[in-house]
């Protein structure tokens, strides 16, 4: 009776994890940040509510949006993605979506890195296509010559995350012009998942669309403006991209069948977010900057680490210790809530990731009982 496709893909195991937990677990497996989504942005939804934007929007979205990520994208990155070119989606977990469905057909393969976001592996299982890890390098960074070895007559895509989820790795230039520039030799298409883009520390955001139109960007409002809930996200692609495969068009056909258009009053909310003062976001990056100097600081002779750059993850190796797994259920014995690396990679399986979306008093706890539970051999 259930079709074979639900039998490909897994129901995700931090949900599993975050199940078993109690109200008193300092939760360190979160993956969105603790604040609130800003007032103004809160605001203007209620405003279009008020006004009865409450209908259906055209199905790529509402023009005004469109033609302010637009605007962003020039002003922040000097990007020429006109309005035509992007989707709004109902979060970045649909843009991966149409993305792979747009792209991806039966025995297709798709590279991957390990580790890397759950969802890419179960949205390219769902397509009946195949995922091809690339194991990063200790430090997180991806070898091209990895990559190029991976590829195979039946290759479509590759996936890049930077900043990276669970790694907290941010791309170097060179990473990402040697990923563009394979993309160019084997015609494959990037998808890049940019949805940390703003939380950034230490280094800068180089994205591939800027070396190659082979690449499809999918970016989303729900870290960088704190509006997970909201489910309000969007895709673009370069103009050559799109003039020679009309992939827009052909993405916008499914998105129309399975959501008909994101939220009305969402997509209202979003476009404050970009019209409005963005001192919100430097705020929440500055308090992500000094909770993750507390974690390198806290835990750095516990665990072989590398210092995140972005995003808001601490993935530490746990071989000294045990497994992830092993590691994870210790510390939940103990009140703290961790998720096992084997949840973003089979070769992942000596890490575990620790999230640091969450107060401050709350981290300063859950270092001091990862450190009691380690060290002391509790």
């Amino acid at each position: 009776m259930i079709s074979k496709r639900c039998f490909a893909i897994t129901s995700s195991d931090i949900r599993k994890i975050f199940s078993t937990s109690s109200k008193d677990t300092i939760n360190l497996g979160i993956g969105e940040p603790d604040f609130t989504t800003p007032k103004h942005i809160v605001e203007a939804a209620k405003r279009a509510l008020d006004e009865g934007k409450t209908h259906y929007t055209p199905n790529n979205g509402i023009y005004e949006l469109r033609k302010e990520i637009s605007n962003r994208l020039k002003m922040d990155y000097n990007l020429d993605i006109s309005p035509e070119n992007i989707i709004i989606t109902c979060g970045a977990s649909e843009g991966l979506m149409l993305s792979f469905m747009s792209l991806v057909d039966r025995g297709d393969e798709v590279i991957i890195t390990d580790p890397a976001f759950l969802s890419y592996r179960n949205l390219i299982q769902l397509c009946e296509g195949r995922p091809v890890p690339v194991k990063l390098e200790e430090d997180f960074s991806l070898d091209i010559e990895k990559v190029k070895e991976s590829i195979t007559d039946k290759t479509k895509c590759i996936v890049v995350n930077t900043p990276g989820n669970p790694t907290g790795k941010v791309m170097s230039k060179e990473e990402v012009k040697g990923i563009s520039d394979i993309a160019e030799d084997y015609n494959l298409i990037i998808i890049s998942d940019e949805v940390y883009d703003k939380i950034i520390y230490d280094r800068k955001h180089y994205s591939p669309i800027r070396y190659t139109d082979n690449c499809i960007v999918v970016n989303s409002f729900s870290k960088t403006y704190a509006m997970t809930g909201w489910r309000i996200g969007y895709l673009y692609v370069s103009e050559n991209l799109n003039s020679d495969f009309r992939i827009i068009d052909h993405m916008t056909k499914i998105h129309q069948y399975s959501f008909a258009c994101a939220t009305s009053f969402a997509q209202y909310g979003a476009l404050a977010a970009l019209r409005g003062d963005q001192s919100c976001v430097y705020e929440m990056v500055k308090e992500f900057r000094g909770r993750r100097d507390l974690m390198v600081k806290g835990l750095r002779d516990v665990f072989k680490l590398y210092p995140p750059e972005g995003a808001f993850y601490v993935f530490p190796n746990t071989e000294e210790y045990g497994t992830g797994k092993e590691i994870v259920k210790r510390l939940m014995e103990r009140g703290v809530l961790a998720v096992p690396g084997v949840a973003f990679g089979e070769g992942s399986k000596y890490y575990i990731r620790l999230s640091y979306a969450t107060k401050y008093e709350y981290l300063e706890r859950a270092v001091e009982i990862i450190r009691e539970t380690l060290l002391g051999g509790m």
